[in-house]
């Protein structure tokens, strides 16, 4: 061995026995006390990230818990609403991984739907607010003929101003000139019928009963017979407590008050009740799994089966009720600006809708594999059970929203 080759072998020796960098200590769990060698321990499973960092963290995990927007969102939208069953199918066959679970996929649809209707509601409201719908200058309560002609020409006016904002809205202007045709059959009735009063009062007769005097009160509530009043006739049943019937009288005023705006306003009640279509369907979906349930007694699924099932058809009904949503702006926006794709449009528009029933059915032969005629069968005796509990939901979330201010 000559020198160098002793120089190289005496400094790997030397390089082999330096003393290496002390490993750092390993954490301890701060509830055992036991090493932590990952993110849980594995003594009692306590993770290590604790609520006590930073918030954008924590943020970040829950919307990771919610929603879990991954890769796996992309394999799962488009099977969802182009492959009738397939996702639940899947699911069945336990290949889960790969795809967005049944419950993070309906919740994440419903919040972004709801979202969607509301905003879709408030941006009509906000671009088009007539005066003369639901709004006719108080011609109902004008006591004399000239009174109905000032107040008419009031209406008419902001009708007019209505009108030059509109700009090329073919169903903007559509709505104006409904609006003016109401207006002006509002004032011909009022001023008919101050003439009827004018005429039995110098007969010496009694005034007809005013037309428009429910409009000034929201119409009347009986109890018993006899016209609802919180002082005079107010709610009181015996056997309830004094705070329960102060409740049900509070009750009846918001009542008389929201009905009263519902009448002069029934667009607004309309959308009011579309608004709250997600948070019924939330509530009714574990019903109509129970549906699914009896309709397939005899293929002794589990509950929970058929609760995929109604996770994965409510997920696809979320998803074409955010379609709708899409194209109705669209349309609006194409009925300013772009005429010509107005066509094409009002077809996707119908084709989502068109779809859906035909989607739901194809996914109930698939995932079931009955024959065409049970399928059809138990989808239509499913189908108008869950309309009638659809119909009773959104009937009842109408009637609650009446009672509260």
């Amino acid at each position: 061995m000559n020198h160098e080759e002793a120089t190289e072998t005496a400094a790997a020796q030397a390089a082999v026995s330096a003393p290496s960098a002390p490993a750092a200590p390993p954490k301890h769990c701060g509830n055992c006390g036991a090493p932590m060698y990952g993110p849980f321990c594995y003594a009692c499973g306590q993770p290590e990230k604790g609520m006590i960092r930073h918030l954008a963290s924590v943020m970040a995990d829950v919307a990771d818990t919610i929603f879990n927007v991954d890769s796996r969102i992309f394999r799962s939208i488009l099977p969802l609403y182009l492959r009738p069953g397939f996702l639940t199918n899947e699911y069945f066959a336990g290949r889960r991984t790969r795809y967005v679970t049944p419950f993070r996929l309906f919740f994440f649809l419903c919040v972004i739907s709801f979202f969607a209707i509301q905003f879709s509601l408030d941006l009509d409201d906000a671009n088009f607010n007539l005066v003369g719908e639901g709004n006719n200058g108080g011609i109902e309560r004008a006591q004399t003929a000239a009174e109905v002609d000032t107040r008419l020409q009031a209406a008419l006016q902001g009708l007019a101003t209505a009108r030059a904002a509109t700009g090329n809205r073919a169903k903007a202007v559509a709505k104006v000139d409904k609006a003016e045709s109401e207006v002006r059959h509002k004032a011909e009735e009022r001023i008919a019928w101050l003439k009827r009063r004018d005429d039995a009062v110098a007969a010496g007769h009694a005034a007809p009963p005013d037309p428009d005097a429910d409009d000034e009160d929201g119409g009347t509530l009986s109890i018993d017979g006899t016209p609802w009043d919180p002082v005079a006739h107010p709610i009181a049943i015996g056997w309830l407590p004094a705070f329960v019937n102060t409740k049900l009288n509070s009750m009846a005023h918001h009542a008389k008050d929201n009905i009263n705006a519902a009448r002069k306003h029934p667009g607004e009640a309309i959308a009011r009740l579309f608004s709250v279509l997600p948070q019924t369907l939330f509530v009714l979906m574990p019903l109509f799994a129970l549906l699914l349930k009896i309709a397939y007694i005899f293929k002794r699924r589990l509950y929970m089966e058929h609760l995929m099932v109604a996770l994965h058809s409510h997920a696809f009904i979320f998803m074409s009720l955010l379609l709708v949503v899409l194209l109705h702006l669209l349309i609006g926006w194409a009925d300013t600006s772009a005429h010509w794709a107005l066509p094409v449009l009002n077809l996707l528009r119908a084709a989502v809708w068109t779809w859906l029933p035909i989607y739901l059915f194809l996914m109930a032969k698939r995932v079931y594999r009955q024959g065409w005629f049970m399928t059809t069968f138990k989808f239509c005796v499913v189908g108008f059970c869950y309309l009638f509990l659809l119909g009773f939901g959104l009937a009842g979330a109408a009637i609650a929203s009446l009672t509260i201010a």
